[in-house]
């Protein structure tokens, strides 16, 4: 099972939807506090709908507390302080995949520590960053991708409609 890392997030509607895609996407999601937000507000329940009772989510008084936590954890750090692109690297099925706060990214004392793990979305020209909900659905489709998105549905179907 793949694993989101929010590194102090602070919108709770992006924190709502990225629940919702681990839900979907069968991932789990790691909350390091401080948080923006409090998570029983109405903007974060509303972003993750229904969804939302049945995320795995786990949160951390703070980044030594969720390393302390999950020992030996591969981790991948996406920032666009990266020199590498998400698509170049192999995401283990049990990986995490961390994301900063939207006002800053991951603190840099943690990124240097990380520098082979650290991973970007190519964007144009002097763009800051994506959305974090979008940024965590690329890089967390292109995991699922690469383990040949086990235990997901695959194939949909038409309903076709009978005229009487």
């Amino acid at each position: 099972m793949l694993n989101i890392v929010l590194h102090e997030p602070e919108i709770p509607a992006n924190t709502g939807n990225i629940g919702r895609t681990c839900v979907a996407a069968g991932a789990r999601l790691h909350l390091i506090e401080p948080l923006g937000f409090r998570l029983d507000e109405k903007s974060l329940k509303r972003a993750g709908m229904d969804y939302w009772k049945d995320l795995d989510v786990t949160t951390y008084i703070d980044y030594e507390d969720f390393l302390e936590k999950n020992p030996g954890a591969k981790i991948y750090m996406a920032t666009t302080k990266a020199e590498k692109i998400y698509t170049e690297v192999n995401y283990e099925p049990d990986c995490y995949i961390m994301f900063g706060k939207e006002s800053a990214g991951i603190p840099e004392e943690i990124l240097v520590k990380h520098k082979e793990e650290s991973i970007r979305i190519p964007m144009v020209g002097d763009i800051r960053s994506l959305n974090l909900g979008n940024s965590v659905a690329i890089v967390l489709y292109e995991a699922l991708r690469q383990n040949n998105f086990a235990g997901m549905c695959k194939e949909g179907h038409l309903h076709r409609l009978e005229w009487e």
